[in-house]
């Protein structure tokens, strides 16, 4: 704004999103995502269980959940820890919404040379080396048979 003010000639340039380029990469349709969330590093009187509620909200519409892994200080949550901290929201909260039979996308690297993506469920991937960060997890909901077909196809962490 204050650019335009001062008549500097401004030009907005369009980048690359985690958010645009995770569906295309899973082969997932984007319409088919509900709303995001981000999981956080658990503390001793801090554990938000909000991850949890927008998943169940998500997976009652049948729609994907992109789930965005936290960043502390130097330290960048990996899948296996989010996994872990979603199956203890499901202990406490009880509404079989999160469970090791769950299918997943584990997205690692989008972007780079070395970019993979994992596919199956919570309990196939939970103890999986995913490699170096970063990552980023979808929930998914209802799969078209076309998008089931891509994951089975491309989610074994084949190089993208």
């Amino acid at each position: 704004i204050e650019a335009k003010k001062r008549g500097i000639d401004t030009k907005i340039i369009h980048n690359a999103s985690i958010i645009s380029a995770a569906p295309s990469m899973a082969g997932l349709q984007n319409y088919k995502f509900g709303r995001s969330t981000s999981i956080l590093f658990p503390e001793e009187k801090f554990f938000p269980l909000t991850p949890y509620d927008v998943i169940k909200e998500n997976l009652e519409r049948g729609l994907h959940t992109l789930v965005f892994l936290d960043i502390k200080d130097d330290k960048l949550m990996s899948p296996n820890e989010a996994l872990k901290i979603l199956l203890k929201m499901e202990k406490l909260r009880g509404d079989n919404i999160f469970t090791e039979e769950n299918k997943i996308v584990v997205l690692s690297r989008i972007g780079t040379e070395d970019s993979r993506i994992f596919f199956g469920k919570v309990g196939e991937l939970l103890n999986l080396d995913f490699g170096p960060p970063p990552h980023t997890i979808i929930v998914l909901g209802k799969l078209h048979f076309m998008e089931e077909e891509y994951l089975k196809e491309f989610g074994n962490a084949t190089s993208r």
